[in-house]
């Protein structure tokens, strides 16, 4: 009978048995290779040694339990304990020592598992005695025996291994590959009835310990983000009124827990919920509703996290609601944009390490994708909107390609042709172009653009018409030009525009003036192409008398002898010293003839002069330099300042300045940091004249370098012949302030030979301005010009002439007495002459004796004024200071937001009263009545001057309060400047007024060099940075907070080295560096990031000129190609980088000629004349 085949459940093959054989499609349910009787005799052959272990064997227990007729083995039951007890043994073996790894490793040689060879007896853990044979032969010492070995040998012998493994009984194999591994999913079992039947697993194995969250610290993220968000408020309510008691002193006061309200509760059944199981929110959300603000009463507890997460989320939930309900509010979209950097918090600038700021690169690089996204969907709500273009072309800088920017500008500048602060950023955006920028094309860009917006004026354009201010915004486009073609070293061509536009404006004849501008172009050109003076040569006319001249039939021009050999005299030996380098060479006399050759070279047709005499081309200017720049000017206010900027670009001091957005890119001069005389005479120094932008014909290649005292002859006669042409344009207060400016000028070279300690030029200087004074005071209608009066006074008085200006202040006193304290040009004449007789004076005691205290009582008095005779009388001293409380207190009691029925000069005069008043008061009773009584008028001059009152009321009167404002501080700080300097005063009051006033005032040079003059004197300088970071932060359209933040950290440098360098024999010094070198290039880093301060050639030149000085040529070179990537049109960088860098001098000059940088020495004409 043949065997029955193997069930595959050995345990029921005796009922499988009969029906197996009639059932043919169960055979999967088989095991072929299994044979019931190989089981039965094993399991047989088992128990029977078993039951002998028992009568015989010491060992009977240990067998007895293995495996026990009638039952499974506990071993066989559960197999996850015997796994973790084989991993508690395996665990023990490592702790043993290294014989035992030895004797382990010996026993893995000597092993071998087969079936048909011996088995191990024992394992190395076993006992010897554990193991017995049937005949009950003793096995020999040791860990192992072969079964061969044994004798004598039995068909019953065996061995007991108490680390039995279950699947030598399942499986043939003993490869531990081809055993099933599984790992249980879940403690159901396929194919049962989960109602009927359970099965109960027994899993011993230990659960993995879970990870215990530690406790954040203060330094961590979560951390540091609270700090940064609002605090979550704690509503006790009902509480803390009703169920506390009043406690009674002494007693314990409980603080209840807040009690955070489930928001998982049910909604209600509606058609937008109809099973009830969406929440309040999401009911909303489906009803198309935002969902309203939740009340502080009902916000529950959170987790630290979250509660640094809370206000952020909140702010942004906020945002997303406003858009949503008015994706047409362009500024919310902006400020929504401009969130996105609070969010990424990055680290202090100042100590940021290198893993930082990788980090805070990549956080930048995330954030600019955020804000990427926002501006494009706000595009697709807003298509016809040019900021939120220009701001997308911002963030693509860094990740376009150039060629592609500059074609979405193109467009977009296509698209918006009228927008003039489109137009404005994008000429920025092409000047800061290096691998695209030529000084051609950007000045080809310049007239399109004034071309373009002159049609839109003229109503030519006719798909865009103009926008408010447009006339304004061109002339601010045009000094931009103007400025951009000076520092390109283009001089000639900048002169030659404002030539051009003035004859276009001031002299346009009446024939044409109903035109259009492109027509009015058309007729200039003849009259620029015919040679004939333009304005600011001698004997020009103008272009309206020269076409009536034309139409007459032309004029004869008569020679004037004797400039060829005033010009072969200038000429002459532009390199004295052969003997120094090549690169020191060429700045010499590349600076020499900036300062020479900076008018337009026009040919004489006198001397038989044609074009091709000029020996360098680009000195003359054609009429297509000049032509597209052309636009017409019809506001009064604006031709005065068109007439102004030229002066300023001449270098003449003048009241208005550069627009902030032109002046940011226009600075370029170290001379803003000058002192001047103002350390020595603060009281009445004279107004700074070093406003930090070039003047042609002079620029600075080191920041040391002082400037000359004026121009060359040619310069200076130019300059005579344009004030003589300009003044009988104007009538007025306009006319005046243009004779202001002429002698103003003419004093400012006398107070730089004082500086220079030129007596020679000081003299024929003096003489030069005495002369012009006194022939405009001759004039009929400036005779009673108490303005004049006391620049000319001033002018005596700084000559040294302390008797004959106080002459003239006298007859200028006496002259106008009679007009009283209304008068503002007698108050300031007044306050000139007793702020020079008090520091004449030396000091304040006896001032009730002093000349100044009698100045200032006499014209408070009113009567017949007389030179100083003696002692004041205390009763005079009374009625004069009665007479300045009613005046003052009248000014007060009006309104001062708008300009009324006085004029237009009342802020001014306020000033002008309160600063005679001031110094009468600190004469008279100290400098406390002083202080509060400036302090007083500028609480009242300071709230009309917000910037919402000064648009309301418009530019011009809002400009004449923010001056005030300012002059009216400066004459504040100058009186404690010089309290301090003459006695005992504490600084916080000087320290405060200049802090506040820049608060109000960021854009002020002055006002932030006596601030960083005060500064310098403490030792401890966090004060200081700390205001300057608060400033520059805030005031984000200017840099002057960055470069004077810088300057005084400089200076702070120099003192530190300067005391550390001291050689002093053995005494060495304790004060150590600091890191103020990391410091500043850590200053100069965060300002170059900046808007205002990414095109800012003065912050630049510091930067490089700082780097050098650190002696790092490689680190100066990448400083330098890095200013060219922002400002590639700076001729001055050019020049720096020749003295930093010498050895690069002909590779910076091959690139400036790349780049149409104006050259006036080649290298081969420097070649030349060193070898003549």
């Amino acid at each position: 009978m043949e065997p029955p085949l193997g069930s595959l459940f050995p345990a029921f093959a005796e009922r499988e048995a009969p029906c197996g054989s009639g059932s043919k499609g169960l055979d999967w349910l088989s095991n072929r290779s299994f044979r019931t009787e190989d089981a039965l005799q094993l399991h047989h052959r088992i128990v029977g040694t078993a039951a002998d272990l028992v009568q015989g064997s010491p060992q009977a227990s240990v067998c007895s339990e293995l495996d026990l007729p009638g039952r499974l083995s506990p071993r066989l039951l559960d197999h996850d304990e015997e796994d973790v007890a084989t991993k508690k043994k395996k665990k023990k073996k490592k702790k043993k020592h290294r014989q035992h790894k030895k004797d382990k490793k010996k026993t893995r040689e000597n092993h071998a598992s087969s079936d048909s060879d011996a088995e191990i007896l024992c394992d190395k853990d076993q006992e010897p005695g554990t193991v017995r044979s049937e005949a009950g032969t003793d096995l020999p010492p040791g860990n192992f025996t072969w079964l061969d070995d044994l004798h004598p040998q039995s068909t019953q012998t065996f061995c007991v291994d108490r680390k039995a493994d279950p699947d030598n009984w399942q499986y043939k194999s003993l490869y531990r590959g081809d055993l099933a591994r599984y790992k249980r999913k879940g403690d159901a079992c396929l194919g049962l009835d989960t109602k009927r039947q359970h099965i109960i697993w027994e899993d011993s194995s230990q659960q993995k310990k879970k990870a215990k969250k530690r406790d954040d610290r203060y330094y961590s993220t979560s951390s540091l983000q609270l700090l940064s968000t609002d605090t979550v408020p704690i509503h006790c309510g009902d509480v803390l009124l009703d169920r506390i008691p009043a406690p009674s002193p002494g007693t314990f006061i409980p603080v209840p827990d807040w009690v955070e309200n489930d928001g998982k509760s049910s909604g209600t059944v509606t058609w937008f919920n109809p099973l009830g199981i969406y929440d309040a929110s999401t009911t909303l959300w489906l009803q198309g509703k935002s969902q309203p603000e939740q009340d502080d009463k009902a916000r529950g507890a959170l987790d630290s996290s979250e509660k640094a997460n809370s206000t952020t989320m909140a702010k942004v939930e906020k945002f997303n609601r406003m858009l949503r309900e008015d994706p047409g509010d362009i500024q919310t979209w902006m400020e929504f944009v401009h969130f996105q950097d609070e969010l990424m918090q990055g680290p202090n600038p100042y100590t940021a390490t290198a893993a930082e700021s990788d980090k805070r690169k990549r956080s930048r690089r995330v954030t600019s994708e955020k804000k990427l996204a926002i501006l494009e969907r706000a595009i697709e709500s807003n298509p016809n909107n040019a900021d939120l273009k220009v701001a997308r072309l911002g963030l693509c800088k860094e990740s376009w390609e150039p060629a592609n920017l500059l074609n979405e500008w193109k467009k977009v500048v296509f698209l918006h042709p009228n927008n003039t602060g489109l137009w404005r950023r994008y000429l920025l955006f092409c000047q800061g172009q290096f691998s695209t920028f030529s000084t051609s094309k950007v000045n080809a860009i310049y007239g399109k653009c004034l071309s373009t917006l002159a049609a839109a004026l003229d109503g030519t354009l006719v798909s865009h018409p103009a926008l408010p201010d447009t006339e304004e915004a061109m002339l601010a486009i045009f000094l931009q030009q103007c400025h951009f073609l000076r520092q390109t070293g283009h001089s000639e061509k900048a002169i030659a525009l404002f030539q051009a536009l003035i004859d276009f404006t001031f002299f346009k004849p009446d024939s044409v003036a109903g035109l259009i501008t492109k027509a009015q172009v058309e007729f200039f050109e003849p009259f620029w192409d015919s040679g004939e003076p333009r304005f600011g040569e001698e004997g020009a006319r103008g272009w309206k008398a020269w076409m009536r001249q034309q139409e007459k039939g032309g004029w004869v021009v008569l020679n004037e002898p004797g400039d060829d050999e005033e010009e072969e005299e200038e000429d002459g030996e532009e390199i004295k010293d052969k003997s120094l380098p090549k690169w020191q060479l060429w700045r010499q006399v590349e600076s020499a003839r900036d300062s020479k050759h900076w008018l337009p070279w026009r040919a004489d047709k006198a001397k038989g002069q044609t074009e091709e005499d000029c020996e360098d081309p680009d000195r003359q200017v054609l009429f297509d330099d000049v032509g597209c720049s052309m636009f017409k000017i019809s506001s009064p206010q604006l031709r005065f300042q068109l007439m102004s900027s030229f002066l300023q670009l001449l270098g003449i001091p003048v009241g208005l300045g550069l627009p902030t957005s032109c002046l940011n890119v226009a600075l370029d001069e170290p001379g803003l940091f000058a002192s001047g005389t103002g350390g020595e005479r603060p009281l009445a120094c004279s107004d700074s004249l070093a406003s930090g932008v070039s003047a042609v014909g002079f620029v600075a290649t080191v920041p040391d370098q002082k400037r000359a005292a004026g121009h060359c002859k040619a310069g200076e006669d130019f300059i005579r012949a344009a004030f003589h042409q300009a003044l009988p344009l104007f009538a007025g207060e306009e006319r005046l302030e243009l004779a202001l400016s002429w002698l103003q000028y003419e004093k400012s070279k006398v107070v730089w030979n004082l500086q220079l300690r030129n007596k020679k030029q000081l003299k024929s200087q003096g003489k030069r301005s005495k002369r012009l004074a006194k022939g405009l005071l001759k004039e009929t209608e400036n005779r009673n010009n108490l303005a004049l009066w006391k620049e000319y006074a001033h002018l005596e008085w700084l000559l040294g002439n302390v008797e004959d200006s106080r002459n003239v202040f006298d007859t200028a006193i006496a002259m106008a007495v009679t007009q009283g304290l209304k008068s503002s040009p007698l108050c300031d004449l007044c306050f000139l002459y007793a702020s020079l007789e008090l520091e004449l004076m030396g000091n304040v005691a006896g001032s009730a004796t002093c000349r100044a205290v009698y100045i200032l009582t006499r014209f408070a008095q009113g009567n017949a004024y007389s030179p100083y005779a003696g002692d004041v009388l205390p009763v005079n001293v009374l009625k004069a200071r009665k007479t300045y409380e009613h005046s003052l207190q009248d000014w007060l009691t009006n309104d001062l937001t708008s300009p009324g029925p006085l004029g237009q000069q009342r802020p001014g005069q306020l000033v002008s009263l309160l600063g005679c008043f001031a110094l009468f008061q600190y004469l008279t009773v100290g400098i406390q009545a002083a202080d509060a009584l400036y302090r007083q008028a500028s609480e009242r001059l300071v709230a009309p001057s917000s910037p919402d009152k000064i648009k309301l009321d418009g530019s011009a009167w809002g400009h004449r309060v923010t001056s005030a404002s300012e002059r009216l501080t400066m004459m504040h700080v100058t009186l404690l400047r010089y309290h301090m300097k003459v006695s005992v005063y504490p600084l916080g009051p000087l320290r405060e007024t200049l802090a506040q006033a820049l608060r109000q005032y960021p854009g002020n040079h002055d006002l932030w060099k006596l601030y960083v003059r005060v500064e310098n004197q403490s030792h401890n300088g966090s004060r200081a940075r700390r205001f300057f970071d608060s400033i520059a932060r805030t005031a984000k359209g200017t840099i002057l907070p960055w470069l004077f933040a810088i300057h005084a950290e400089e200076q702070r440098k120099e003192r530190v080295d300067s005391v550390q360098r001291a050689d002093v024999g053995l005494v060495h010094s304790t004060l150590p560096e600091t890191g103020l070198a990391n410091r500043i290039r850590a200053l100069f880093e965060h300002a170059v990031q900046t808007d205002a301060g990414a095109h800012c050639v003065l912050l630049w030149r510091m930067y490089l000129h700082f780097t050098a000085a650190q002696g790092n040529v490689e680190r100066s070179k990448g400083v330098f190609y890095r200013a060219l990537q922002e400002c590639p049109w700076a001729k001055v960088l050019y020049l720096d980088a020749v003295g930093h860098l010498p050895g690069q001098l002909q590779e910076t000059v091959d690139l400036m000629t790349e780049k149409e940088i104006r050259i006036r020495v080649p290298i081969e004409e420097l070649e030349i004349l060193m070898e003549d």
